[in-house]
């Protein structure tokens, strides 16, 4: 059998994968410069991982037997054409949720505590700085109550945050009420037609002045027009991101330059412990598939 990680990174989770698959299983990682379709032709099972599979794709795949998200998010899989292909799809749910909770904290902490400014001031000896202000005290607004948003939530507590939340199937008129009472706004989302540019000029809008924005799930929940006006209005306080908008992302443009604004290279979810879990799912079922056994977090 073989298995194709259609990724063009996360080559540590390759290797936790590959240690897992059993005998006869064999793992290739796809080749950025060669079409993809050329690639999965005889692929009997395919990892997407931040690669678009659609139905082109999925057609040229004439042996397909399972497509497996090695994440949660399966927004760049055609799902319609797989179910009719009669290929099932999978994603591993969870696995991450510990290891973005502590890098959205790690944002929120960087931008209340103004990271990049007090690294400039290092630089230049500037001891008078101003460095930013404590969390404890304030209130986080999560969007999502998922097992990210419910461990963000827990370790926000733990240093003094009160908590509030919504889902994101709340109504319009509940998530501006959250947002317009938190000091902080986490978004802990999936990608959706109801969530894509969900947060908004109107919801940006709607927190206090100075609050801050961060996100770890995906850039096109955020409008980001809206959110490049607001700081540039000095409306928010600083934002933290881990996705963007376009990915490979241009690390030269003006937003991401900002002092107020704190980005990680979209790795919230990629820590050992999380790819050592999102590893055993995806060997759990490519066992599952060559034994004829029911798929785990199967969704198509």
């Amino acid at each position: 059998m073989k298995v194709v990680f259609c990724g063009t990174g996360w080559f540590p989770i390759v290797d936790a994968i590959r240690a897992r698959l059993p005998e006869g299983v064999t793992l290739h990682v796809r080749d950025r410069d060669r079409p993809l379709a050329e690639q999965i032709e005889d692929a009997d099972v395919v990892l997407p991982s931040n690669c678009l599979i659609d139905a082109g794709a999925i057609g040229a795949a004439r042996r397909l037997v399972l497509i497996q998200q090695p994440a949660v998010g399966v927004e760049g899989i055609d799902l319609g054409a797989a179910r009719a292909r009669g290929v099932p799809v999978c994603n591993a749910p969870g696995t991450n949720g510990q290891s973005v909770a502590e890098a959205a904290l790690l944002l929120m902490l960087a931008v209340a505590r103004r990271l990049p400014r007090a690294q400039r001031a290092f630089a230049e000896r500037d001891i008078g700085a101003p460095m930013g202000v404590e969390l404890a005290g304030k209130t986080l607004g999560l969007i999502g109550v998922g097992r990210s948003g419910a461990a963000l939530g827990r370790m926000a507590e733990a240093i003094g945050m009160r908590v509030i939340s919504v889902r994101s199937s709340s109504s319009r008129g509940d998530l501006l009420e959250m947002v317009g009472r938190a000091d902080v706004v986490s978004i802990h989302c999936p990608l959706t037609a109801e969530t894509r540019g969900m947060v908004d000029e109107e919801v940006i809008g709607r927190m206090p002045r100075g609050a801050i924005l961060v996100n770890c799930a995906r850039g096109a929940i955020v409008d980001r027009g809206a959110l490049e006006g607001a700081l540039g209005r000095g409306h928010l306080g600083g934002v933290g991101l881990d996705v963007f908008w376009e990915e490979p992302w241009d690390p030269g443009e003006e937003i991401y330059r900002r002092e107020d604004v704190v980005v990680l290279p979209h790795v919230a979810g990629s820590t050992g412990e999380a790819f050592g879990r999102v590893a055993e799912i995806v060997a759990g079922n490519v066992r599952r598939v060559i034994a004829g056994e029911a798929l785990m977090n199967r969704i198509a």
